[in-house]
């Protein structure tokens, strides 16, 4: 059976950065798809797509979105306080679609007691997909190397309790790479949690370093205490939960949670992981 023949893949998220990635690799590869968006004037404008308004919230909106579908391409909602409601509603509608395999954008230690809070909503989100009995496989990403220069205050500096702990920080080209490769053939990857990283587990100093290497911008790292953390951040004037999943990404970075080094990503794509200054190089996010 072609591509052309084949039931269409669903993919959420395609208006920004990674469902994009993704988006644009399948109609590259002439595969058929169906965008799933809240605000369809934003939807990518590709060859052998459909776009579908679906909030992942309107559980009827996404049923009939997902009818027909074969495999759904599932990005993590965007960051708020009823987000994994919202995924339950979305893997309910699933389900009640049929769809035939679900890809998960997860997070690396996803788990229950995570250091990283957000990494527990994707724990849940998994679990949930888990108790429906959906074929799944989850993408377990570290942090985006592409959003290294992002942690740069406007003074050149990064600041977080993160200690002397590592992050495997993780091409988003490389993530866009391995969901393209797991959606055009889900069935091997029935059942699996794939960690997607990148080659080495870096300091924040030694991403400092690679930033002003590569950028010439000095930038250097310093460490606060959880209590620093919290009160150099309330000048943006987050609400609590956002502001203690912030510190919680430099806490679990000392817990030394986010420093695994994985194969999955060479291993998927036969080509090794994307180091960090490779990133930069190619444009990752600009500090300030």
């Amino acid at each position: 059976m072609t591509d052309i023949e084949s039931p269409p893949i669903a993919v959420t998220g395609s208006t920004g950065r990674l469902g994009g990635r993704v988006a644009r690799l399948l109609a590259d590869a002439g595969v058929r798809q169906r965008l799933l968006v809240r605000d369809p004037a934003r939807a990518p404008q590709l060859p052998g797509t459909t776009v579908a308004v679906a909030p992942y919230a309107d559980r009827r909106a996404v049923r009939e979105a997902l009818t027909g579908v074969g495999t759904v391409l599932m990005v993590s909602g965007s960051e708020s306080a009823d987000r994994v409601e919202q995924h339950r509603s979305f893997l309910d509608a699933a389900a009640d679609a049929g769809v035939g395999h679900l890809v998960y954008v997860s997070f690396l230690g996803a788990a229950p007691d995570a250091t990283f809070l957000l990494a527990r909503d994707h724990w849940a989100t998994e679990e949930h997909a888990r108790t429906l009995g959906l074929p799944a496989t989850f993408l377990r990403d570290g942090l985006y190397a592409d959003d290294m220069p992002g942690l740069v205050g406007e003074d050149g500096v990064i600041r977080g309790p993160a200690g002397d702990g590592r992050a495997s920080v993780v091409a988003l080209d490389d993530i866009a790479a391995v969901a393209a490769t797991v959606l055009r053939d889900p069935a091997p990857h029935a059942g699996a949690a794939y960690d997607l990283t990148g080659p080495a587990a870096l300091t924040l100093p030694e991403v400092a370093e690679t930033i002003t290497a590569v950028t010439g911008r000095p930038v250097r790292y310093q460490a606060e205490t959880v209590e620093e953390a919290y009160a150099s951040r309330v000048q943006f004037d987050a609400p609590d939960w956002l502001v203690a999943a912030w510190v919680s990404t430099y806490t679990a970075i000392a817990a030394g949670e986010m420093a695994p080094v994985s194969s999955d990503v060479p291993d998927l794509l036969g080509r090794p992981a994307t180091p960090l200054a490779e990133v930069l190089r190619r444009g990752g996010t600009t500090a300030g």
